[in-house]
C-alpha cells in the first residue's frame, strides 16, 4: 500500500510516473509491440514495418520538446503537432520505437491518436430549461439575455454559417471564425505516414488562432508568421482558401455540427412560424473549429489541435464557452489522458469547458451500462452533460434521463509498473439537458434539393421528417438525439450566464449550473449529476453575485472567504417556476471528484475552488497556469497569447472556507451500500433540505504530501468503489485508494459486485471505440456505437 500511495501522490504533483517504459505505453501500443495485428486507422504496416500514429504525453521545461522531437525523428518516425494546450505531441513512430521512447525521463505517457466520434423543440428546449424566464428584458431598450457578447467554439464537423438560423440582427452570419483541422490533416505528406519529418514548427501558426486574425472566413493570410508557409508547403487550400484564393465553402456535409450549434445558439425567428427550433443563446457569437470528416469521424490529434485554437482565439476576442459534442475511448485516468488535460488547461485560459458525457448507456441486449462516460467528459473539471427526454413538452415534471445517457463513475485508469490497473471513479456527469429528438437547423448546400442534404439526412431521411418544416434553402430543419445534443444546451446556457455575470470564473459557472438544477425523479447521481439544468434560477443566483469577480482574482484583490454578494443583494429563494409548474433546486454540487457540498456560503463568500485552474480530486490538488506572451508586433495589436500551460502540484491553500456543508452523509443508508450509491437525487436533496451534512466551522485546507485537512480532521475519500469490488473480467481491485486514519467525516459510497449482478447491470472499463468499424465502408461508422439515433 505505501508503493501504490507514492504512486497516487507522484500523479498529484503531476511528475514522471515511477513506472518502466513499458507500463507507459497505452494496452493497445503494448499489444501492437507484442506483435498483434492491429485494425485502426493509426495503425500501418509501411515497408520497413508496423507504424503507429500516436500522442506523446511530455513532462519537460522546455515548451519546444526540443530533444523529443529529434529523437523522434531519429528513430525513422515524424512529428506532426506541437500542442500548447498540453505539453505533447502527435507523431507516427515505427512500432519498434515506442519502447525506447516510453523510456525517456521526459515522456509520461503514449496512446495512440484514437479516433473521436460524435455522442450522438429547440424553443421547446429554451422552454424546458427555463430560457423564457432568462430572456426577458435586461433594460427599457429592449435588449435580452440571449448570450450576446458572448462566443461559443464548436468543435465538430464544421457549421453551415449560411443557415439562416444563424443570422445576426444585422442580417450577417454570427459565424465568426472557422477553421478546419480535417483538411489540414488530409494536406500533410502520404496522408501523415511520411517518414522522417517535423511539421510542428510549420503548423504552430494553425494552433495560434490566427486564422481568426486574418479574416472571418480564413481567407489566405500574408506574412504571418508562416501561415503562408503552410498553405504553400502543405497545400492547405481547404483550409484557409481555394487554390485560386478564394473563400472556401462553409457547408457541413455531415450534418452534426451545424445541429450542435443551433441547439446552442441558433435562432428561431428567421426560420419557420410555428415551428419550434430556437436554441438557448440565440445572440452569442459562434466559431467553427472543424474536427469531424464527412462521416463523422475524426481524432485525437485534431481535437487536441482544435482545442490549442480555442484557447488562443479567446485571448483575442469574445470566446468564452467550448462545446464538445463529441468523445473518444476513455480508458486512460484523466491524469493523463491527454483530451482531458487539454480541457483543464482550457480551463485555467479561462473558457467553461462542455462536453457530452456520451450515449453509451445500454448495451446492445437493453441493459443499462455503468462506467461509459467518455473522454474528455471523465475529467472533473470539465461540465459532463447527460441527456434528458422532455417527452416534446416544454413541462418538467415528467422529463427523465434518457435509457441511452452514459452513467458514471468515470473507468478511466492509472496503470502502474506491477501492471496494477487503477480506476479513477469519479460522480459524473455533472448535469443532464434535454437531449431526445430536438429540432434545429439542418446542414445543405442551399440548393433546395434533397440531393443537396447533409450525410446524416440523406442517409437516415427520418430525421428530416420535421412536422411543419417546408425545408426551404437556408430554412432545412432536422431532429436528432444524444447527450451530443444535451451538452450545447448547457453550452448555450453557459454563455447566457457569462452575459448575465461576466465576471464569472468557468468554475463557478458549472456550481451554479448545478447548484440550481432541479433533481429528476429516480434517477442518481451517476446518471443525472445533480438534475436538469435550469437556465431561470442559474440567471438569478448569478446576477446577485458581483461583477468584478474574475478582474479581483487576477488583480489578487479576491482573498478566501470575501464577499462574493453584489451590493444590496441576496441570495434568490432556492426554487424556480417553470412552464407554470414549481421546484425545488438541488441546493447541491460536486466537489473533489467524490463529494458532494452544500450551504449558501458556496456563494456569498468566495471559495478558492472557483479558481482558474485549480483541480481539488481527492487526496490530491492539482494547478494549471496559463502562461501568456505578447503577440508579435506583426499583428499590430497590444494583445497576448498563449505560450504554453504549465500543470504541477498546487502549493498548500484553503480548498473551501466556513459554512460550507459536506453532504456526502444524505447519501448512506443502514444495510446496503450498493443502494445508497443509487439513490434518487431529489432524496438526497431533501435529505439536505432537512439539515442532514456537516457544515465546516473553519474549512477545507491542502497542504502537499499530506491528508486534506477540514476542520483539523482527515477528510475521507468521499463516494467510492470498495476494495475487492470484481470488475467485468474477474480483475479483483484490491488496492487503489488513499486510506487515511483518524476521525473519517464520511465513509462515501460502497458498490458490490452482488448488487451489481443482482440488478442486472454492467460496469465497464470506460467507452472504447472499436475502430476496425473505422477503417469498414460503412456509412456510417458512428452508428455502431450511437445508442440515441432513433432517440428514446
Amino acid at each position: 500500500m505505501k508503493g501504490l500511495l507514492a504512486g497516487l501522490l507522484a500523479l498529484a504533483s503531476a511528475a514522471v510516473l515511477a513506472q518502466g517504459g513499458e507500463a507507459k505505453l497505452s494496452a493497445e501500443l503494448r499489444a501492437a509491440l507484442a506483435g498483434t495485428r492491429v485494425e485502426a486507422p493509426w495503425s500501418r504496416a509501411l515497408a520497413s514495418g508496423a507504424h503507429v500514429k500516436v500522442l506523446i504525453l511530455a513532462e519537460s521545461s522546455d515548451p519546444d520538446l526540443a530533444a523529443l522531437r529529434r529523437e523522434i525523428v531519429a528513430r525513422g518516425g515524424s512529428v506532426h503537432y506541437n500542442y500548447l494546450a498540453v505539453r505533447a505531441l502527435s507523431a507516427m513512430v515505427p512500432v519498434r520505437a515506442l519502447e525506447p521512447l516510453a523510456r525517456r525521463t521526459d515522456v509520461r505517457k503514449i496512446v495512440p491518436n484514437r479516433s473521436t466520434a460524435r455522442q450522438g423543440s429547440a424553443s421547446l428546449v429554451q422552454a424546458t430549461v427555463g430560457a423564457g424566464g432568462a430572456l426577458q428584458p435586461l433594460a427599457p431598450y429592449g435588449s435580452a439575455f440571449d448570450g450576446r457578447g458572448v462566443g461559443i467554439a464548436v468543435l465538430d464537423s464544421g457549421i453551415d454559417a449560411a443557415h439562416r438560423a444563424f443570422l445576426g440582427p444585422d442580417g450577417r452570419s454570427r459565424v465568426r471564425a472557422r477553421i478546419d483541422f480535417v483538411a489540414a490533416s488530409r494536406a500533410f505528406p502520404d496522408d501523415g505516414w511520411r517518414k522522417g519529418i517535423d511539421l510542428s514548427a510549420l503548423l504552430r501558426p494553425l494552433l495560434g488562432g490566427l486564422g481568426a486574425l486574418t479574416s472571418p472566413l480564413l481567407q489566405p493570410a500574408t506574412g504571418l508568421l508562416g501561415l503562408d508557409a503552410a498553405v504553400t508547403q502543405l497545400g492547405l487550400g481547404a483550409l484557409v482558401g481555394g487554390s485560386d484564393g478564394s473563400r472556401s465553402p462553409a457547408f457541413d456535409a455531415y450534418g452534426h455540427g451545424t445541429h450542435v450549434a443551433g441547439m446552442a445558439a441558433g435562432r428561431g425567428d428567421a426560420l419557420m412560424p410555428g415551428v419550434e427550433s430556437a436554441g438557448i443563446a440565440p445572440g452569442a457569437d459562434l466559431y467553427d473549429v472543424r474536427v469531424m470528416d464527412e462521416r463523422g469521424i475524426g481524432n485525437m490529434a485534431d481535437l487536441l489541435a482544435g482545442i490549442d485554437w480555442a484557447i488562443q482565439r479567446s485571448r483575442q476576442g469574445n470566446l468564452r464557452v467550448l462545446n464538445l459534442s463529441v468523445g473518444a475511448d476513455s480508458s486512460e485516468s484523466y491524469l493523463v489522458d491527454p483530451l482531458a488535460r487539454a480541457a483543464r488547461s482550457a480551463g485555467a485560459a479561462g473558457l467553461v469547458v462542455v462536453a457530452a458525457a456520451g450515449n453509451y448507456g445500454v448495451d446492445a441486449a437493453g441493459r443499462k451500462v455503468y462506467g461509459s462516460i467518455a473522454s474528455p467528459g471523465h475529467d472533473p473539471s470539465v461540465i459532463t452533460v447527460g441527456a434528458a427526454n422532455p417527452f416534446g413538452t416544454p413541462g418538467r415534471g415528467d422529463d427523465l434521463v434518457t435509457r441511452f445517457s452514459s452513467r458514471g463513475p468515470t473507468r478511466g485508469a492509472s496503470t502502474f509498473a506491477s501492471g496494477r490497473r487503477v480506476a479513477d471513479n469519479l460522480v459524473k456527469p455533472d448535469l443532464v439537458a434535454p437531449g431526445n429528438r430536438l429540432v434545429g437547423p439542418m446542414a445543405s448546400d442551399g440548393s433546395g434539393q434533397r440531393s443537396g442534404w447533409n450525410f446524416l439526412a440523406r442517409t437516415y431521411p427520418d430525421l428530416a421528417q420535421v412536422p411543419g418544416a417546408t425545408q426551404l434553402p437556408r430554412q432545412t430543419l432536422m431532429q436528432m438525439s444524444g447527450t451530443s445534443m444535451a451538452a450545447p444546451v448547457v453550452a448555450g446556457a453557459a454563455a447566457v450566464l457569462l452575459q448575465a455575470n461576466p465576471g464569472l470564473t468557468p468554475a463557478l459557472v458549472k456550481a451554479i449550473l448545478q447548484y440550481t438544477a432541479e433533481p429528476l425523479a429516480e434517477a442518481s447521481l451517476l446518471e443525472q449529476g445533480t438534475g436538469l439544468v435550469n437556465l431561470e434560477g442559474a440567471v438569478r443566483l448569478a446576477q446577485v453575485l458581483r461583477t468584478d469577480i474574475r478582474g479581483a482574482l487576477q488583480a489578487g484583490r479576491l482573498r478566501p472567504g470575501d464577499n462574493l454578494l453584489a451590493p444590496g443583494r441576496t441570495l434568490p429563494l432556492p426554487a424556480s417556476s417553470v412552464a407554470g409548474r414549481s421546484f425545488a433546486w438541488s441546493g447541491m454540487l460536486l466537489g473533489g471528484g467524490t463529494h458532494l457540498l452544500g450551504g449558501e456560503a458556496l456563494f456569498t463568500r468566495w471559495q478558492p475552488i472557483y479558481e482558474p485552474g485549480l483541480n481539488w480530486v481527492r487526496q490530491w490538488t492539482l494547478r494549471a497556469t496559463a502562461i501568456d506572451e505578447p503577440l508579435p508586433s506583426l499583428f499590430g495589436s497590444t494583445g497576448t497569447r498563449v505560450r504554453t500551460v504549465v500543470e504541477a502540484q498546487a502549493p498548500a491553500q484553503p480548498l473551501l472556507g466556513a459554512g460550507v456543508r459536506f453532504l456526502d452523509s444524505v447519501a448512506q443508508q443502514p444495510g446496503s451500500g450498493s443502494q445508497a450509491l443509487l439513490t434518487p437525487v431529489r432524496t438526497l436533496a431533501e435529505r439536505a433540505r432537512a439539515g442532514q451534512g456537516v457544515a465546516l466551522a473553519n474549512g477545507l485546507s491542502w497542504l502537499p504530501g499530506a491528508a486534506l485537512s477540514a476542520d483539523g480532521q482527515v477528510l475521507s475519500q468521499g463516494f467510492i468503489l470498495t476494495e475487492g469490488f470484481i470488475l467485468t473480467e474477474g480483475f479483483i481491485l484490491t488496492e487503489g485508494f488513499i486510506l487515511t486514519e483518524g476521525f473519517i467525516l464520511t465513509e462515501g459510497f460502497i458498490l458490490t459486485e452482488a448488487f451489481i449482478l443482482t440488478e442486472g447491470f454492467i460496469l465497464t472499463e470506460g467507452f472504447i471505440l472499436t475502430e476496425a468499424f473505422i477503417l469498414t465502408e460503412a456509412a456510417d461508422p458512428a452508428a455502431q456505437f450511437d445508442r440515441a439515433l432513433g432517440g428514446d
